[in-house]
């Protein structure tokens, strides 16, 4: 068969076959396209989910007639005026979405630039301009889609969904535009000039009051920058529909950054589980690729490693702040009567800078924490729960002292199994197992894995293609106690391994290397690793069903509001809620 150049119509179907792929794919080309041309309000109308009718109206610069009839053709834009594809900073950029569209559907635009008399029309399927009435910015109509491709038609969903599906478009495109309205269908609106919580209560949910934390963070080089809010550990949703993420103000679901959030959660969520999010990552524009797909949400980092460690340590940082910060740093187990300035008569009846542990319950796994180095001569260990000693003379100013502080003092226990406490106007209700449970395992987690070298290494054979991806992970590995190298081509040497842990590395490996292929990087270690921690930490907590006394109730609280990620255990489940004195008072009719 001889090779043919194929004709325009088919051209343009095969490029909508990859930038339209349903109603909300077109909303979003559109919206985009008026925000390149500087409007600051977009109404969106769909119709039957989009399938009978799309339109968009914005208040943009408009165009001339000239620059009008060229932007139903193949490759033309306004978006490149350097020719410089290393250097986007526009939305859109492509020149294909008008011509693909009109490719599928019937389409008609009416447009006003201040440089003509009045406005005009093309008819996107004759190509016919006329003048027209329209006075300002831009309308783009958009019926009958896929009209002309009814195989593609029947793959559309239901109307309803489709709505969502453009409803979701609308909500990511509005999050990285606060400075600009939206409405969509004359239900959905979301205001222009919005804060960013403002915005983020509109688009996810009024649940986020009061429980998101700001993110403000800029690389040493000063390269990469990081703003934007992550949600506390014990607010989730069941899947990503709430994580926004943008890199220079373009939404997408870029795999580099999707999993850095994952990693910065890993220990306070549940793998199943997902933070809510909005956060904006800025670097030099040279530095990503956005051209990298049609729909323009996947781009590709200069470097994607960086980029990903800056992420999880300010994330990590962020979720690390306890409730007693000092001078802005992390900290983990300080001395928490010297912190909170209690009087030293009272700290005094307290030994809590030479132990390593508030509470503790004997276990019979003890072998497990050989697990743990042993950092300049300690050791992770067991305590008895009748440890700490109280002077009852000072009960009086203990209870005084303890009042001010996050979690206040402690005035019972239910069900041997929560902890009441009185905290200013507030009612504080601790989990005693979740508290103790983070506490336990912030503290082995600073000791450092125990490597057991190995005699005889271990060979295990992989493809090439293999090796190479687990060799570009070789560092990280080495954090999580696993050090190995290349042994030869076609296969990989581990000479050392974390103690007294058995796997089958052979099947690890592979699933590693099947990970760094998929998202360029892995954590299939660091999970395990967190589960081994967050499983000896739960057997060697306090437990649900033990009597506390009030001394080691308040010691608990101490302990707790000093602790990092003090607000949920490591199964992401809440370890304390505060009620205020005007819950309680509506509870009883009081408001």
């Amino acid at each position: 068969m001889s090779v043919r150049v194929l004709p325009d119509f088919l051209i343009n179907q095969i490029a909508a076959g990859e930038v339209v792929e349903n109603p909300a794919s077109v909303v979003k080309e559109l919206v985009e396209n008026a925000l390149d041309a500087g409007a600051d309000q977009i109404v969106i109308d769909v119709v039957d989910g989009g399938r009978t009718l799309i339109s968009v109206v914005d208040n943009g610069r408009g165009m001339v007639r000239d620059d009008l009839a060229k932007s139903i053709l193949r490759h033309a834009t306004s978006k490149l005026p350097d020719d410089d594809l290393t250097n986007i900073t526009y939305m859109g950029f492509r020149g294909e979405a008008l011509p693909s569209i009109a490719s599928v559907a019937d389409m008609t635009i009416d447009t006003y630039n201040s440089a003509d008399e009045h406005g005009w029309q093309l008819n996107a399927t004759t190509g016919q301009i006329k003048p027209s009435d329209w006075d300002s910015g831009t309308r783009i109509r958009v019926e009958n889609l896929f009209a002309r491709t009814p195989a593609r038609l029947k793959f559309l969903r239901g109307d309803r969904a489709e709505l969502m599906s453009v409803l979701d478009i609308v909500k990511r495109l509005a999050m990285g535009r606060r400075d600009v309205g939206f409405v969509l269908n004359n239900k959905w609106r979301f205001p222009k000039q919005q804060d960013l919580l403002e915005r983020m209560a509109a688009v996810m949910g009024d649940d986020i009051i009061g429980r998101m934390l700001e993110v403000n963070a800029k690389s040493e080089s000063g390269d990469l920058s990081l703003y934007g809010f992550i949600s506390e550990p014990t607010l989730r949703r069941a899947s990503s529909v709430d994580q926004f993420l943008f890199v220079n103000g373009r939404p997408v679901k870029d795999k580099v950054v999707v999993g850095a959030l994952r990693a910065a959660y890993m220990d306070v969520m549940h793998a199943r589980e997902f933070p809510l999010c909005a956060l904006f990552l800025g670097l030099d524009p040279r530095h990503v690729d956005v051209n990298v797909s049609p729909a323009k949400t996947e781009v590709h980092f200069l470097e994607p490693s960086h980029v990903r460690a800056f992420i999880i340590k300010h994330l990590r940082a962020k979720l690390a702040e306890t409730m007693n910060m000092s001078d802005g740093q992390t900290g983990i187990h300080t001395d928490t009567f010297h912190q909170m300035n209690i009087p030293a008569s009272v700290s005094n009846n307290f030994d809590f800078a030479k132990k390593s542990s508030v509470m503790s319950v004997n276990s019979p796994n003890r072998n497990t924490k050989d697990f743990y180095a042993k950092p300049s001569g300690q050791q992770v260990s067991d305590f008895s729960i009748n440890e700490i000693v109280v002077d009852k003379n000072n009960v009086a100013t203990v209870d005084d002292a303890f009042c001010d502080m996050p979690l206040g003092r402690a005035i019972g226990q239910i069900g041997d199994k929560y902890i009441l406490a009185s905290g200013g106007d507030n009612l504080i209700i601790v989990d005693q197992h979740a508290a103790h449970e983070r506490i336990t395992y912030e503290r082995i987690r600073t000791h450092a894995i125990k490597v057991q070298p190995l005699l005889t290494p271990i060979v295990i054979d992989m493809r090439e293609e293999d090796v190479t991806a687990v060799m570009t992970v070789v560092d990280e590995l080495k954090v999580s106690g696993l050090v190995l190298d290349a042994f030869g081509d076609n296969a990989i040497a581990i000479f050392e391994k974390p103690a007294d842990w058995d796997l089958n590395w052979a099947e690890l490996l592979h699933s590693i290397a099947d990970e760094v292929r998929e998202n360029g990087h892995s954590v299939q270690l660091n999970e395990k690793l967190h589960l081994k921690l967050a499983n000896w930490a739960c057997h060697h907590s306090v437990r649900a069903g033990q009597k506390l006394d009030l001394n080691q109730m308040n010691a608990l609280l101490r302990d707790i509001e000093n602790t990092t990620r003090g607000g949920q255990c490591n199964h992401g489940r809440p370890v304390y809620k505060i009620i205020p004195i005007s819950e309680l008072d509506v509870m009883f009719e009081r408001s």
